[in-house]
């Protein structure tokens, strides 16, 4: 459930709060919706959601799947040309736009200290530029419609955990496009962002391959509260500027913003105590903090992440 504090607080103050939602949620019957990364976990999810509530959804992936519950059609977000064929042949499918949700995404770790790599690039362009793109392709028919965006961002665009720097910067660059995005369309088109927490699925796949479970150091969350906070931002009657998926995380996301340096204490010392532990000694990727822990200098790198 998406949290609602059991009082009545006038817009400006209730916009500071994440998560906090004001009127009936907006029947989603005709709703003409466009959702990205629809084969993944949270797309998949959100958009079997919304058509059970009547909607009329289309989605965008790279990689459709033959069991998918909606129309996916193929679109690479990362190229130009294919985002703008996808979002208007899915335009064309629905017969206009009225809500886009901007869920596609990727993880995976990548560590501030080293020099950035391909993956640091491929997070960049997949949930910074590739929310970019479709936004843009889709502004008109959003325009026209008065319409709706929902950007799916993250827990760590303002609670950093070590290690996955270039997930964090492209989910805190994804907010402030977001943020952007509000001012430039305000008042024909209203901008919510979501914030999850980490829910499991395979994005966090390649940070287990890579010796770095999260397993203890970040809190997971049921699917269904993320999917219930995106169905949420897109149905209401206000559009809420920011969502966080649960109790717990709304907390968190008071904390990361107000208190920062609390927020760094309390995750340093989890990750001293995986440090002590030995939990990181087989990770290249946190060879450099493997060793300063230990007191012996950083291990020299010849290459760049992969």
């Amino acid at each position: 459930m998406v949290y609602r504090l059991p009082i009545t607080l006038p817009p400006v103050v209730r916009d500071l709060i994440p998560g906090v939602v004001s009127g009936p949620d907006v029947d989603a019957t005709g709703r003409r919706v466009l959702v990205t990364g629809a084969s993944g976990t949270f797309g998949r999810a959100i958009a079997l959601a919304l058509q059970e509530r009547g909607a009329l959804v289309v989605g965008l992936d790279l990689a459709p799947r033959p069991d998918d519950p909606i129309t996916v059609i193929a679109c690479d977000i990362t190229d130009d040309a294919s985002v703008a064929a996808g979002v208007e042949q899915a335009i064309d499918r629905l017969g206009g736009l009225d809500i886009l949700i901007n869920n596609a995404g990727i993880g995976g770790p990548a560590p501030a200290e080293l020099p950035p790599g391909p993956e640091v690039h491929r997070q960049l362009e997949i949930n910074l530029l590739g929310a970019w793109r479709v936004t843009a392709a889709a502004r008109d028919a959003l325009v026209e419609s008065a319409g709706r965006v929902v950007v799916v961002a993250s827990r760590a665009s303002v609670f950093q955990l070590p290690i996955a720097a270039a997930y964090g910067v492209s989910k805190r660059a994804v907010v402030a496009y977001a943020d952007s995005l509000r001012l430039e369309l305000a008042p024909h088109v209203t901008v919510s962002t979501v914030y999850p927490s980490m829910v499991r699925s395979p994005i966090h796949d390649s940070t287990k391959q890579a010796g770095l479970s999260l397993e203890g150091v970040s809190h997971f969350e049921p699917l269904e509260g993320v999917v219930d906070a995106v169905v949420t931002a897109a149905l209401a009657r206000t559009a809420p500027r920011d969502v966080a998926t649960s109790p717990r995380g709304t907390v968190e996301f008071l904390l990361a913003r107000h208190v920062p340096s609390l927020v760094d204490v309390l995750v340093r010392r989890t990750v001293d105590a995986r440090l002590a532990s030995g939990a990181f000694d087989d990770a290249e990727l946190a060879a450099g903090m493997v060793a300063r822990h230990r007191g012996q200098p950083s291990p020299r790198r010849s290459r760049v992440e992969a």
